[in-house]
């Protein structure tokens, strides 16, 4: 399931306890933002298990968008169901390590050295960036 908002009605719309739909905006500006419930679910219990906030360098993003920073062709970003996040005080290591507790085998977990990249594919699949 895939919920799509507008940045200009629902941006300050709160999707779970700690997330409002504009932090998983397109940092291109673009007002549709595609957003998974299982990505803000997996979110919320990272930001709940940390008891820190949970940063949102990038989720949703536009094909162009994509293009831009250097994404995959058929990145889950695309599609609203992947984060790249940093949790405050904690390693992106650990935050890879709590979500592999939540997602043991489904999802994409990246680590990279600033931030952890999380998604809810249904298939597993890990990596180093």
């Amino acid at each position: 399931m895939l919920n799509c908002y507008s940045k200009a009605k629902h941006g300050n719309l709160k999707v779970s306890p700690n997330f409002k739909v504009k932090e998983f905006a397109s940092t291109d500006g673009s007002d549709p933002i595609f957003i998974a419930p299982e990505l803000v679910e997996v979110l919320q219990k990272i930001r709940t298990h940390f008891k820190k906030a949970v940063t949102i360098n990038s989720a949703f993003r536009t094909a162009a968008r994509n293009a831009a920073v250097g994404g995959a062709k058929y990145s889950q970003h695309l599609y609203g169901t992947a984060a790249d996040i940093v949790v405050s005080g904690i390693s992106p290591k650990q935050v890879a390590e709590y979500a592999e507790k939540l997602m043991p085998n489904t999802g994409g977990i990246g680590i990279y050295s600033n931030f952890t990249h999380i998604d809810v594919r249904k298939t597993k699949s890990r990596w180093n960036g």
